[in-house]
């Protein structure tokens, strides 16, 4: 059974944006707090981009992948 929740091009925008999250925090382009919030949340969309499925979308029921005549999506 599949659960994924995200479009193909939802998973690359979110994995990229999660990939320069964590690299501005690890190179130092943005300092203090700044730097620790995209080091720790930068995990969050490169995580729910490369599996394909977010909590928050399960949550409220959404999802961005388009349904195939004849397919079941819970």
């Amino acid at each position: 059974m599949n659960y994924r929740n995200q479009s193909t091009p939802d998973r690359i925008l979110r994995a990229t944006l999660g990939l320069v999250m964590l690299t501005a925090g690890w190179l130092g382009i943005v300092e203090g707090l700044w730097q620790i919030v995209l080091e720790v949340f930068g995990w969050v969309p490169l995580v729910t981009g490369l599996i394909g499925w977010s909590p928050l979308y399960a949550l409220l029921g959404w999802s961005s992948r388009r349904m195939r005549p004849g397919s079941w999506h819970p």
